[in-house]
């Protein structure tokens, strides 16, 4: 086991009504705020009245942002980053999923600073100082509301890059799990594949004697696999969507980082395919997750077997250790597939045409090889979109 500082101050206020403190909390920090949100589908639900009424009930003055994107856009960024500055606003509320949150966070390091937010995100400038942010959560899926991350897409070019500051960490996160009852099928099986996706990044490592964080990441993967079909039967199933939002906290809060080094590099690769066609980025992870994984797997033939066996239950009887490797992936493979995700380019109706482009774009900043588990070049990642076909 490695080192490490854990760092997560991010108060988790979890239940049933809990969106109604949102104004109680918000008070807290300001009594000006900027608003954001996506497109109104919180409306619809009848989340917006309700954050409203408790803003006002807290004499907690706001400006609205709406027109949050998935895939979210830098240019409403810009946007948002000027109302802050032309109006005094000192901290950012965020209602919805990791768009409308990763946008709110960009905003706070842009609201602070003299020069341009994308410096930040390409590595021109560190992140010094931020607005502080809250958050009420309507998907579980990116891990946003505790996370130290924010992940912003460039239409000058479509590039798709992250930046990383405890910083950026929201101050509170709302979840109530009754706010995921209206989400369409298709949103709930692509977040509960970042989710996954979040955890097997961590889990895939070289660092040894990581027994702890490997059962915890084992754990919050069979939660997953457990849960997530139980909401294609029933929606609003309380107790499988409390879990699968608590897990979608946990898979990216640090905790299960802790004295292990992640990999990352199919959310690199995956970048590329959502900056460009603009998938979700969890349907695009269930078509590059599996595809890495049979370019990589015999880097560490134990750790697949124990993959394979632990999260899976593939029988260790199974022919031989490489089958039993394999039949991990492909049990995998078919979890994405039912729970009705695609897991080639070929069913997202993506072209082959751009695999160079992209590879060059996941290889640039810097940066000629991605990964830490296998150490990616240009070629094989080209291999890998090949391998995802």
């Amino acid at each position: 086991m490695n080192n490490f500082d854990f760092v997560c101050p991010t108060k988790i206020i979890f239940g049933k009504g809990t969106e109604n403190r949102v104004g109680q909390e918000t008070k807290k920090y300001s009594k000006k705020v900027l608003f954001v949100y996506g497109s109104g589908s919180i409306k619809k639900t009848g989340l917006y009245d309700k954050v409203v009424k408790s803003l006002k009930d807290n004499d907690v003055d706001y400006i609205e942002l709406s027109g949050v994107k998935p895939n979210p856009r830098l240019s409403l960024v810009y946007e948002g980053i000027k109302i802050c500055k032309e109006n005094g606003i000192d901290f950012i509320l965020a209602v919805g999923g990791g768009s409308a949150i990763d946008t709110a966070k960009a905003i706070a390091v842009g609201a602070l600073y003299d020069g341009d937010v994308w410096d930040f995100f390409v590595g021109k400038a560190e992140i010094e100082k931020a607005l502080p942010v809250g958050v009420i959560l309507t998907l579980a899926a990116t891990g946003s509301e505790a996370s130290d991350s924010a992940v912003i897409t460039n239409e000058d070019g479509w590039y798709k890059k992250g930046i990383h500051s405890d910083l950026i960490r929201p101050q509170f996160a709302i979840m109530n799990p009754e706010l995921l009852y209206t989400l369409p099928q298709y949103q709930t099986a692509a977040g509960a594949a970042d989710i996954m996706a979040h955890i097997m990044e961590r889990y895939f490592t070289n660092v040894r004697n990581v027994d702890l964080t490997d059962r915890l990441c084992e754990a919050t993967l069979k939660t997953m696999i457990n849960n997530v079909p139980r909401l294609f039967e029933n929606p609003e199933d309380y107790d499988a969507r409390a879990e699968v939002m608590w897990a979608g906290t946990i898979a990216h809060n640090g905790l299960l980082d802790t004295g292990r080094i992640g990999d990352w590099a199919s959310h690199r690769i995956e970048h590329e395919l959502s900056a460009i066609y603009d998938i979700a980025h969890g349907a695009g992870l269930a078509i590059i997750f599996p595809a890495w994984m049979k370019y990589v797997y015999k880097h560490d033939l134990d750790r697949f077997v124990q993959f394979a066996v632990k999260v899976w239950d593939v029988d260790l009887t199974f022919t031989d250790r490489e089958a039993i490797a394999l039949e991990g992936i492909k049990r995998l493979e078919d979890f994405f597939r039912n729970i009705g995700l695609p897991v080639t380019l070929k069913e997202a109706n993506i072209p082959y045409d751009r695999f160079e482009e992209m590879a060059d774009k996941c290889t640039s900043n810097g940066t000629a090889t991605v990964g830490q588990f296998v150490k990616l070049t240009k070629e094989d990642i080209i291999n890998i979109y090949n391998l995802a076909k």
